[in-house]
C-alpha cells in the first residue's frame, strides 16, 4: 500500500518537474551505459567494441526514455496534455476559423444564459430564506380556472387562525410610504406585514427585533406603532448609527418607533421588491389615509396571503383541508346574502400552491414570453452547433491524410476521436466563457426593459448567476462539445483510414464519405428559416401595434404625479391648489397647455362602473376624472360640445363627457349632447353629457378603445384625490421638473417631490414585453442568417478545396469554367432548397405558438413567409457564389500537380 502511495506521489511530482526528471533520466541511462562499457573494457574489449556492444545491449535510447516516462508519468493525463497542446496549435494556425467558431458559440451560449438567467430569477429561484420549500401561497377560485391571489382582510384573518395543516400564516402588501425627511417628505418603498410575517420567513434581524403579532393591532403595541427598517435604509437615513433602535420615524405624518434592522440579503416574500420599511398590517388606515382598505372588509381585495406547511404535510393535504372550511369562512365574514349565494353558485373555495419562490403578480404575465424567448435562444444555440459541426466535419475531411497516417503509425481510433473531441471541448469552453462574461450585462438590460412597463422604477429582478445558471452553462458547454465534436470525430475516423492514404483528395472518396454533411446543412437552413419567420411575425406585429394609434398624441406630453393624501387641504381648497399648480406650470416657457387626470392612459390602471340612459339598459363604462383642457393637451378630438371648466362644480350640476364608442352604445343615430346618463344600479346620480370626444386606448395598446366616459375633477367625491398633471410641452423637461418641484414646495410642502414621466415612455412601457420579444427575435434572426451564411460558405469552401484535382481534370478534359461554377453552385442550391422546404413546413406549424403575441397579424402571413424564404435564399446564394468563382478560376495543370 505504501508502495502504491509512493508511486502516486512520485508521478504527481513529475507533473511539475518534467525537465528535471528528463535530465535525471538521461543521466541515469548514461551512467548505466558507462558502467557496462567499463565492465566490457575490463573483459578485454576495445573502447569502440565496448561502445558498440553497449548500444546493442540497451537498444534504442528514445524507446528507453519512453518506457521510463511511462513508469513515472500519468499516461492518460500526459496524453490529454499533449492533445490540448496540439489542439491549441491547430486553432492558432487557423485564426479565422477559430474567431468565427468562438463568436458563434459565444452568441449562442450568451443569449441562452442571459434569457435563462431571467427565467431562473423570475420563475425558478427560491427565496433566500431558510427552508423556503415549506412556504405556500393562498389563492381563491370563483367558478373559473383563474386563481385570485388578492385577499380581503376578513378572509386572511380567518385563515390566520387555522393551524391544522399549515402554520404561521401571514399577509403582506407592498406600497410606497411617505417618510418625513430633513426638508420634505420622500416616497420610500415599504411593505405592510401581518404579525407572523417575520416568524414565517425565519430571518433574524441584525439589530433589535422584528414585528410580532403584538404589533399587528390597531394602534400598535402598548409601546406604540413599531417599524422595522432594512440595512440599506439604516445606512442612508441613519448612517449606520448603533442607536437606531428606539429612533422615531415619521411615516404618513405619524410617529413610528424603529424596533429592528433586517439584513441586506432579506428582501421579503416578493422577489421583485426591495422594501426599506416594514410596518404592521393594522397600520394600513394610517399609511393609506384617507383610504381605508382594512375597513372595506370583504369589499377590499388587496392582500397576498402565505403560510408555512406543518411538518410532513403535503400540498394535496392542505388543499383537501381548505375545501371544507372555505364556505364557512365566507358565511362568517361576508355580510351580503346575495354575495354569499353568488359565491356558492360559483363553487368558491380556497387553494394553496407552492410559495418557495415567493409571490409576485407579474410572474404569470411574463412566464409565456420568457419561455418563448428561451425556445428561440435554444434554436440559436442549436444552429450555432450545427454550423460548427459542419465546419469541423469539412475541416476533419481535409485532414484525412494526416489522420490516416497517424492511424497507420499505431494510433487507435479512440485516440484520434479523443484528440478531435479535445479540440471541440476547447472551442466549447472558450465560447462558453465569453458567453458567460457577456450574459449578466445582457440579462440585466433585458430585465430593465421587461419591467419598464410594470413599475420598473420600483421593481428589481436579480439576474446574478447562481449555481443553477452555472450548471446550465456547464450543460451547454457539454452539449456543444458533443454536438460539434463527436459527430465530426466519428465521421472523420470511420471506414478504412488506410485507404485515405491512397485515395488522397479524390472526389470519389469525398462523395462516399460526405452524406451526413448535406443533412446538417439543410437542417441549418430549416432552423434559420423558422427563426426568421418568427422574427418577421413579431416585428410586423409590433409595427402594427405602434401604428394602430392610441387615440391621442403622446409626443411632448409629460405626466407629473402628485400625492395629495397626506396634506391638510381637501374639497374646494384642494381644487384651488390644483388650479394654482396648473397656472404655475402654464407660465413655464415651452408649455403649450396643462391639465389633470386621475388615470394616465396605458398604465394598466382602470376604473369602471355601470351607467345607463333613462329607461335603458346598463352598460359598463371605463371612467377617468380629468381637468380643463385635457383633450386639447392629449390631442384627443372633440366632435361635439366643450371641455370641462373649473366652474363645473357640484353646484353647477353633474357633468360627463363620453367618447364615440359610448355614444354609439347609448345613443345610436342620436345627438348625445344634452342627454343624460344614470350611474349604478340605484341610478340616483344623473350626469349631463356636455361633449363627445374621440376614442382613446385605455389600459393597453392591444385592446380596442372601450366605451369610456370622463368626469370633471372638480366633481370627484374623494376627500383628498391625487391627480397627475398632464403637460404639453415643446421644450426639454428639466426646467419643467425644477418648476414642478418649486411649486410643490410652495403650495404643498407636506407631499413628496413630484415624479415626472413622458407619455412616450408610458406608451413604450405598455408594450415592453412585445418590444423585447420583437427586438430579440429580429436579432436572433439576423444572427441565424449570418451563422447560416458562414456555415454554407465555410463548408462549401472546404469541400471545393478538396475537389481541386477533380475540378482540374474536368477542366483539362474540356469542361467550361461556367459549367464548373454551376456544378459547385448547384450543390449548395440543392441543400438550401431542401432546407427551405423542410423549414417552411415546420415554420407554418410552429408559428401558431406565437398567435397570442401577435397583433392584427396572421401566423401564416404570406408576405412575411415569402420575405423570409427570399432573404434566406439570397444569403445561401451569396454564400455559395464565392467558392463557385474560386472553383472556376482553378488552373487544370496546377490542380493536377497538387495531388
Amino acid at each position: 500500500m505504501s508502495l502504491n502511495l509512493n508511486e502516486f506521489l512520485g508521478r504527481t511530482k513529475s507533473l511539475f518537474r518534467k525537465r528535471r526528471m528528463n535530465r535525471e533520466m538521461v543521466e541515469e541511462l548514461e551512467f548505466h551505459q558507462a558502467l557496462l562499457r567499463e565492465r566490457l573494457i575490463r573483459d578485454g574489449l576495445s573502447q569502440s567494441q565496448a561502445r558498440a556492444t553497449a548500444r546493442r545491449t540497451f537498444g534504442n535510447t528514445a524507446r528507453w526514455h519512453e518506457r521510463l516516462r511511462e513508469l513515472w508519468q500519468f499516461r492518460t493525463l500526459e496524453n490529454l496534455f499533449r492533445d490540448i497542446t496540439f489542439s491549441i496549435r491547430l486553432l492558432r494556425k487557423t485564426p479565422g476559423f477559430t474567431v468565427i467558431a468562438l463568436l458563434t458559440l459565444a452568441l449562442g451560449v450568451g443569449a441562452n444564459t442571459a434569457v435563462f438567467s431571467l427565467v431562473n430569477s423570475l420563475l425558478l429561484r427560491p427565496l433566500s430564506i431558510p427552508h423556503s420549500e415549506e412556504l405556500i401561497v393562498f389563492g381563491m377560485y370563483r367558478g373559473d380556472l383563474n386563481i385570485i391571489n388578492s385577499f380581503p382582510v376578513p378572509f386572511f384573518r380567518a385563515l390566520e387562525s387555522k393551524h391544522d395543516v399549515f402554520r404561521e400564516a401571514f399577509a403582506f402588501f407592498s406600497e410606497g410610504m411617505q417618510v418625513h425627511g430633513q426638508s420634505t417628505n420622500e416616497d420610500i418603498p415599504g411593505v405592510l406585514v401581518s404579525g407572523n410575517y417575520f416568524d414565517a420567513l425565519q430571518t433574524p434581524p441584525i439589530m433589535g427585533r422584528y414585528l410580532t403579532p403584538a404589533d399587528d393591532r390597531p394602534g400598535g403595541s402598548p409601546e406604540g406603532l413599531a417599524a422595522v427598517i432594512s440595512e440599506g435604509f439604516w445606512q442612508s437615513w441613519f448612517a449606520r448609527s448603533p442607536n437606531v433602535i428606539g429612533s422615531r420615524l415619521t411615516i404618513a405624518n405619524t410617529a413610528f418607533t424603529v424596533v429592528g434592522v433586517m439584513p441586506k440579503r432579506f428582501i421579503g416574500a416578493d422577489p421583485l421588491r426591495r422594501p426599506s420599511i416594514f410596518v404592521p398590517l393594522s397600520a394600513e388606515p394610517i399609511i393609506d389615509a384617507p383610504r381605508d382598505l382594512t375597513s372595506a372588509g370583504t369589499h377590499g381585495w388587496w392582500l397576498t396571503a402565505m403560510a408555512r406547511r406543518q411538518p410532513g404535510v403535503t400540498l394535496d393535504q392542505i388543499n383537501a383541508a381548505l375545501g371544507p372550511i372555505s364556505m364557512p369562512i365566507v358565511r362568517a365574514t361576508v355580510s351580503e346574502p346575495s354575495n354569499i349565494n353568488n359565491l356558492e353558485k360559483k363553487h368558491f373555495h380556497f387553494a394553496a400552491d407552492s410559495g418557495s419562490r415567493g409571490f409576485t403578480y407579474i410572474r404569470s404575465s411574463f412566464r409565456k414570453p420568457l419561455v418563448t424567448l428561451f425556445c428561440m435562444c435554444g434554436g440559436i444555440l442549436l444552429l450555432a452547433c450545427l454550423n460548427l459541426a459542419s465546419l469541423l466535419m469539412a475541416r476533419a475531411a481535409a485532414r484525412e491524410r494526416e489522420l490516416a497516417t497517424r492511424f497507420a503509425m499505431g494510433a487507435t481510433r479512440r485516440r484520434l476521436i479523443q484528440q478531435l473531441l479535445i479540440e471541440s471541448l476547447l472551442l466549447a469552453l472558450a465560447g462558453t466563457a465569453i458567453g458567460l462574461t457577456l450574459a449578466p450585462l445582457v440579462s440585466q438590460s433585458l430585465a430593465i426593459t421587461l419591467l419598464s412597463g410594470s413599475g420598473g422604477d420600483t421593481l428589481h429582478l436579480d439576474t446574478s448567476p447562481d449555481l443553477r445558471v452555472l450548471s446550465f452553462a456547464a450543460a451547454i458547454a457539454l452539449f456543444s462539445t458533443v454536438l460539434i465534436g463527436l459527430i465530426p470525430a466519428i465521421h472523420a475516423t470511420s471506414g478504412s483510414l488506410n485507404e485515405q492514404i491512397k485515395d488522397g483528395q479524390h472526389a470519389a472518396s469525398a462523395r462516399r464519405r460526405n452524406r451526413l454533411q448535406p443533412i446538417m446543412l439543410a437542417s441549418e437552413v430549416a432552423l434559420a428559416l423558422i427563426l426568421v419567420v418568427g422574427a418577421g411575425l413579431l416585428a410586423t406585429s409590433l409595427f402594427r401595434l405602434f401604428t394602430s394609434g392610441a387615440g391621442f398624441n403622446p409626443k411632448g406630453v409629460v405626466n407629473i404625479a402628485l400625492s395629495m393624501e397626506k396634506q391638510p387641504l381637501d374639497g374646494d381648497a384642494l381644487m384651488r391648489l390644483y388650479q394654482q399648480f396648473g397656472e404655475g406650470l402654464s407660465h413655464q416657457p415651452g408649455v403649450a397647455s396643462v391639465s389633470f387626470a386621475r388615470i394616465v392612459p396605458l398604465t394598466r390602471f382602470m376604473w369602471d362602473d355601470d351607467h345607463s340612459r333613462p329607461g335603458g339598459v346598463s352598460h359598463d363604462l371605463y371612467l377617468n376624472a380629468v381637468g380643463p383642457n385635457y383633450f386639447q393637451t392629449m390631442s384627443i378630438p372633440i366632435y361635439q360640445g366643450r371641455e370641462f371648466r373649473w366652474s363645473d362644480t357640484m353646484s353647477s350640476g353633474r357633468k360627463i363627457i363620453i367618447n364615440q364608442a359610448a355614444a354609439n352604445l347609448f345613443f345610436p343615430n342620436q345627438n348625445p349632447i344634452g342627454q343624460r346618463l344614470l350611474h349604478g344600479d340605484k341610478k340616483k346620480d344623473e350626469f349631463d353629457i356636455v361633449a363627445v370626444v374621440g376614442d382613446a386606448k385605455y389600459e393597453n395598446l392591444r385592446d380596442t378603445a372601450p366605451a369610456a366616459a370622463y368626469l370633471p375633477i372638480t366633481q370627484i367625491e374623494d376627500k383628498k384625490p391625487s391627480f397627475n398633471a398632464i403637460v404639453k410641452t415643446t421644450g426639454p423637461i428639466a426646467p419643467l421638473a425644477a418648476t414642478a418641484r418649486a411649486l410643490t414646495t410652495r403650495l404643498a410642502p407636506d407631499i413628496p417631490a413630484p415624479v415626472l414621466t413622458t407619455m412616450d415612455s408610458v406608451v413604450e412601457g405598455s408594450v415592453s414585453t412585445e418590444r423585447v420579444m420583437a427586438l430579440l427575435s429580429v436579432f436572433f434572426a439576423a444572427c441565424a442568417l449570418l451563422v447560416t451564411g458562414i456555415g454554407l460558405y465555410g463548408t462549401l469552401a472546404y469541400n471545393t478545396s478538396r475537389r481541386t484535382s477533380e475540378i482540374g481534370i474536368r477542366m483539362a478534359l474540356g469542361a467550361k469554367r461556367s459549367s464548373v461554377m454551376a456544378l459547385v453552385f448547384r450543390s449548395n442550391a440543392v441543400i438550401a432548397a431542401f432546407g427551405l422546404a423542410a423549414g417552411l413546413a415546420t415554420a407554418l406549424a410552429a408559428s401558431r405558438a406565437l398567435s397570442s403575441f401577435l397583433y392584427e397579424t396572421s401566423p401564416r402571413d404570406p408576405w412575411i413567409i415569402i420575405s423570409a424564404v427570399l432573404s434566406l435564399g439570397i444569403i445561401a446564394s451569396v454564400a455559395s457564389l464565392y467558392p463557385a468563382l474560386r472553383a472556376a478560376r482553378i488552373e487544370p495543370i496546377a490542380a493536377i500537380r497538387c495531388e
